[in-house]
């Protein structure tokens, strides 16, 4: 038996360990959000993150998390409301929609791991991610915009604690 975290629900999956997590969060879990696009690691479509990695949920066994924090599409934000959910929505960077979820994933760990983000950054992480329809330059400018975003929320959290203590 496998334990594992989901979205920060504790997980048991007692089944063949090759099991793809994908499956496992599809079939089992209901969380359809991450997509199934090639099934051989060559699109993102599956993109989630695991820990501090983002792995490929289409070839990624579930043996292998014991232990481990998954975090979906559907664990990202409770409200949707993470910077990259809100720079995709405001940019209406989705077109057909399929890729999205990976896009996002994908998108948010850069966002997340990093104040600034340039043109080469977003190349260089984006790149596992595959979006048919070619809505790559607003996915480039969401990803600038949730940046922005976090860099400024980043500012303005440190702005209230330095006020904070002055005050004190």
């Amino acid at each position: 038996m496998v334990k594992l975290m989901v979205n920060g629900v504790e997980r048991a999956f007692d089944g063949d360990e090759d099991t793809p997590l994908l499956w496992y969060l599809r079939d089992e879990l209901g969380l359809t959000g991450t997509k199934y696009g090639c099934g051989i690691a060559a699109c993102g479509a599956c993109t989630v993150h695991i820990d501090a990695r983002r792995p490929l949920a289409c070839i990624t066994p579930v043996g292998v998390l014991e232990g481990a924090q998954v975090k979906t599409i559907e664990g990202l934000s409770e409200k949707g409301d993470h910077p990259v959910q809100e720079a995709w929505r405001d940019l209406n960077v989705a077109q057909c929609g399929y890729c999205q979820a990976g896009q996002i994933m994908q998108a948010a760990a850069l966002v997340d791991q990093y104040d600034t983000v340039t043109d080469d950054d977003i190349d260089a992480v984006m790149s596992a991610n595959i979006c048919r329809c070619g809505t790559y330059p607003r996915i480039r400018a969401a990803i600038k915009q949730a940046a922005g975003q976090q860099a400024s929320g980043a500012a303005m959290d440190a702005d209230v604690r330095k006020r904070s203590r002055s005050d004190a």
